[in-house]
Order: structure tokens, then C-alpha cells, then sequence
């Protein structure tokens, strides 16, 4: 019967990881808006992407500085290859949009309002790196709206 509890235990241990990883952001599956690719000094700059805003999905789960409702699948997939200009990835909505971003490095970088008009996101790489850039726009107060993702060397939006 012990021998029983246990691999029910485990089963159970099991259904609940796979099920912790089936909600995580998935940053290989196909991006909801396309792939862009830019090689520093792109024109035109910025170049701009018209995505729907939100998910079904905390983006604290990624990490406690990162706010909004997100997709599983990124939004943008944009590979970048780097040269001496900033690269600045914001938003531009009516709503209040959330920003988050899985680097070449694998690190997490978020934003909720460090944009221009207060509740538009904003995140500037001073010394970018080459590699792909999963981005997510998300909302804050959930919900789904219109937006536009902005990608530049020169400003944000």
C-alpha cells in the first residue's frame, strides 16, 4: 500500500511540473507578429510593428520586476546584429502597456512605464548585443489592446 501513496505522490509531483512549464513563456515557439531582422543603423528607424497587447499570462511569473498579462509565445522575434548604437525596444498604445524582453543572454529585462506618455514601456540596451530578442508587450490591467511596438537606435515612442 506505501509503495501504492508513493508512486501516486509522484505522479502527482510530475502532472504539476509539466503543467508549471506548459504556462512559462515559451521563447522558441513561433512569434505571434513575425521575425524582424536588423543589422545597426537599419532604416527606416524606428521600424514599427502593429501587435495586440496582452495575455493570458502573469508576467511575474518570470520575474517579480515584470508586471502585465503576456502571450506564451513572444510577440516579436527580432535578431539583431550590433554595431556602435543603443538599441531601444518601447511601446506605443492608449492603454497601459507592460514590456518584456529574453535577451541573447538569456537574461529577463522588463518595463512597465519607463516610456514617453507615462504608461507606454520602454527598455534601452547602451551596448546591445548581437543575437535574438524575444519581445512581449503586455497589459497591465489585463485584458487585450491595440499597440504598436517600436524598434530604434534613436529613440523611444
Amino acid at each position: 500500500m506505501n509503495s501504492m501513496r508513493r508512486m501516486l505522490a509522484a505522479g502527482a509531483v510530475l502532472v504539476a511540473l509539466a503543467t508549471g512549464v506548459a504556462a512559462a513563456q515559451d521563447f522558441n515557439a513561433e512569434p505571434n507578429y513575425g521575425t524582424l531582422n536588423l543589422t545597426a543603423g537599419f532604416t527606416p528607424d524606428p521600424v514599427v510593428v502593429s501587435v495586440t497587447a496582452g495575455g493570458s499570462l502573469n508576467a511575474q511569473g518570470i520575474s517579480s520586476s515584470c508586471q502585465g498579462a503576456i502571450s506564451n509565445a513572444p510577440d516579436v522575434r527580432l535578431n539583431y546584429t550590433a554595431g556602435s548604437y543603443p538599441l531601444i525596444i518601447s511601446v506605443a498604445s492608449n492603454s497601459d502597456t507592460t514590456l518584456v524582453v529574453n535577451g541573447p543572454d538569456g537574461s529577463w529585462y522588463c518595463d512597465d512605464d519607463g516610456g514617453v506618455n507615462g504608461l507606454n514601456p520602454s527598455l534601452r540596451f547602451g551596448s546591445p548585443m548581437s543575437g535574438r530578442y524575444e519581445i512581449w508587450v503586455g497589459t497591465y490591467g489585463g485584458g487585450m489592446t491595440a499597440s504598436q511596438l517600436h524598434v530604434s537606435e534613436v529613440s523611444s515612442q
